[in-house]
């Protein structure tokens, strides 16, 4: 099996060298090459050519973003974000500009506990390639659909949408609530993102969306034309109470592998909507969301997964797929037409 050959970018010698040591202690990875600022990040990628990039983005004489900039215009190549940046939208910039993932040190200071990051970003350098930035660039200049322009007709609020996402799934995510239209009915998203950035994000895409988008609060009602981003941290179900579904956040327990948990927001959703629910999976990672899309699917409800030609990583769209209860397989451009016609049909 072909090692993946990775390039350390950080202006932190300490950082630079624990980040070697994690990586260095598999076998299917080899650093080729550590760089202190986006300058020697340049030289670095001319020689050595790695086939991915763990990028910090505050460094001196020149930072992440120009060097990424320049990255993906001359040498185009997969960056995963590791960065101190406590919950700001920096990242998102990032993100934008075509790095496919990041990972937060757990301190901004030198400290062993940059050890604690190791489970995380193995498992995305392991998954991500290049086929995944090809998608994501594609997927960043996607021509937007031109969404109704009349809302749909009112009426099914019974109905709800949920949405799953990981790798790749900012943007996803993003893409779908700016091209959506109004729908009277509420959509309920998990993405796989620490706590802190989800409010952020939220903020970020209701400034772009025909529907109202917010990070989802414990107890408030589900409305129409509202998205509801879970908050990092948290797994998000649904209750109901006197008649009214409420939005309920669960803390996680110390052996959940995935939080927030896409499982348990689409059984929830299958539970209390039954034929009326509709589960979107998007590109990440693992297999979150395929009991849940099998749950939905038995209930009757309308189940859809991202094909593989759009997602920038083909993990959780093919585990739903590949368990027959998925009824529609599309490219990320199609799934927004996709929802709002079912809407209308249902």
């Amino acid at each position: 099996m072909d090692k993946k050959r990775v390039l350390i970018v950080d202006d932190s010698a300490y950082v630079r060298q624990v980040l070697k040591e994690i990586l260095s202690r598999h076998s299917d990875i080899e650093v080729v090459a550590v760089a202190v600022n986006g300058v020697d990040a340049i030289d670095k990628t001319l020689r050595y050519n790695p086939d991915i990039i763990t990028l910090d983005l505050e460094m001196p004489v020149m930072d992440g973003f120009a060097f990424l900039r320049w990255l993906m215009m001359e040498r185009p190549t997969p960056v995963i974000v590791v960065s101190s940046q406590s919950a700001d939208d920096v990242v998102f910039k990032a993100l934008g500009l075509g790095a496919i993932d990041f990972v937060l040190k757990p301190t901004r200071r030198a400290s062993s506990r940059l050890k604690e990051v190791e489970g995380d970003l193995i498992e995305k350098i392991r998954q991500i390639d290049r086929d995944s930035l090809v998608r994501l660039k594609r997927n960043l200049v996607m021509e937007e659909v031109e969404p109704p322009q009349t809302e749909v007709p009112a009426g099914l609020i019974d109905s709800v949408i949920a949405i799953g996402a990981s790798t790749g799934g900012p943007q996803a995510v993003e893409y779908i609530l700016r091209n959506i239209g109004l729908v009277p009915i509420p959509i309920l998203v998990a993405i796989h993102m620490p706590g802190g950035y989800t409010r952020l994000y939220a903020d970020r895409v209701n400034s772009m969306s025909p529907v109202k988008v917010k990070e989802a609060e414990q107890g408030e009602p589900l409305r129409p034309y509202t998205a509801y981003i879970c908050p990092g941290g948290y797994h998000l179900e649904i209750t109901d109470r006197a008649g009214e579904y409420r939005i309920s956040l669960k803390r996680p327990r110390s052996d959940d592998r995935y939080v927030p948990s896409i499982d348990r927001l689409l059984f929830s959703v299958a539970e209390h909507f039954k034929n009326r629910a509709i589960g979107v999976i998007l590109t990440g990672m693992g297999s979150d969301g395929k009991r849940g899309i099998m749950k939905i699917f038995s209930e009757g409800g309308y189940t859809i997964a991202e094909s593989e030609d759009s997602a920038v990583v083909y993990g959780m769209p093919k585990e739903a797929r590949e368990t027959g209860s998925v009824r529609a397989v599309l490219s990320l451009k199609r799934i927004p037409d996709e929802l709002t016609k079912i809407i209308r049909s249902t």
